[in-house]
């Protein structure tokens, strides 16, 4: 295995990259002042966790922790900061912040390396709807920052003064699919596979006879409504199917789906959020499903974190949200790839 070349710290590379890292810095900056005068309390987590997640298709870094025997204790290191910080809540904290190094295993391209930050906060008591708000003030501030008029990537554009347009997903599966969701799933949040599939091929889009129903779900919202979400305008899509939001609570109006939304801005998800699930018989539940589907699909499964199930018990109701500063960065600076805005990029590997 050999390292492959890094140019990002060659004298031309660098001057070409400086000013996108600057105006990191200062977004930063902004981002932290504008936390700090809401009541936010910064806090730093660990990067080494029992478990780095639960969450089928997300893959982490293992290591282990060597003790004065010799002895090997497996820990991971964090995909999220979640855990850690819904455990602050479970503490006594109301509102945290949080600017998180993180790592993702199998990630690299343009929108995605190994090792990036995850801006995180959480409001204990407080909706998910307030969250959204949040989104779109933090979208203008970071262009009022940057000094520019709208988000860019790669062509499109999004103006942060306009509200986010708001979006469920069965209300985009109509849209741009012409596919009936809800009609595919029961009143208690089962999933009907043979329906969707049927769905999706009355409008002429590709099925397997292996696919899930989570992966039908997955084909169409990457290839029909992905695509159009974010131009001209941010999008929070919202109301994500139960089965496909396995930290956030049902909606109190439809048990069919759950008060999670993303954020997306220039065709660019930027953000997940939900109302959380403080239910730790559900929740164990639900991560005991995830890890079947990643044993069935990858073959490994990531042990659960007792205590996080454990601080469920006595957290808060709340609402948290996770956001790819780094990608918040690319859209405000107009960078391409996302390594032009990672001071020191981790290097790639070559066979």
């Amino acid at each position: 295995m050999n390292l492959k070349p890094s140019p990002w710290w060659t004298p031309d590379v660098h001057a070409d990259r400086r000013p996108f890292l600057l105006a990191r810095n200062r977004i930063q900056a902004a981002l932290r002042g504008w936390f700090a005068t809401r009541d936010f309390i910064e806090v730093d987590t660990a990067t080494l966790q029992v478990s780095p997640g639960n969450e089928a298709h997300l893959h982490a870094f293992a290591t282990a922790a060597i003790g004065h025997s010799g002895e090997k204790t497996p820990l991971y290191l964090h995909t999220s900061p979640e855990f850690a910080c819904k455990k602050l809540l479970a503490a006594g904290e109301r509102r945290i912040a949080c600017f998180a190094h993180v790592y993702r295993n199998r990630e690299r391209g343009p929108l995605h390396h190994p090792e990036f930050t995850m801006l995180e906060w959480y409001r204990a008591g407080e909706t998910y709807d307030v969250l959204m708000e949040d989104c779109g003030a933090l979208l203008k501030l970071a262009a009022e920052v940057a000094g520019v008029p709208q988000l860019t990537y790669r062509g499109a554009t999004c103006d942060p003064g306009l509200a986010p347009e708001r979006l469920t997903v069965a209300d985009a599966f109509r849209r741009h699919a012409g596919i009936d969701l809800l009609a595919t799933i029961d009143p208690d949040g089962a999933t009907g596979r043979q329906k969707l599939a049927a769905a999706m091929r009355a409008a002429g889009l590709r099925v397997a006879e292996d696919d899930t129903w989570a992966d039908l779900f997955s084909r169409v919202l990457v290839e029909k409504v992905e695509p159009g979400l974010g131009f001209g305008r941010a999008t929070i899509l919202c109301e994500y199917p139960v089965a496909e939001a396995a930290l956030a609570r049902p909606a109190p109006h439809d048990r069919r789906v759950a008060e999670r939304f993303e954020l997306y801005a220039c065709g660019v998800e930027l953000a997940n959020a939900f109302g959380e699930l403080t239910d730790a018989a559900e929740q164990r539940r639900r991560f005991e499903l995830e890890m079947a589907e990643k044993a069935r699909v990858y073959g490994e499964t990531y042990p659960l974190d007792e205590d996080f199930l454990a601080a469920l018990a006595i957290m808060p109701e709340a609402s948290g949200i996770a956001l790819g500063f780094d990608r918040l960065v690319m859209l405000a600076t107009g960078a391409q790839r996302i390594d032009q805005v990672i001071w020191a990029p981790v290097a790639e590997t070559v066979q």
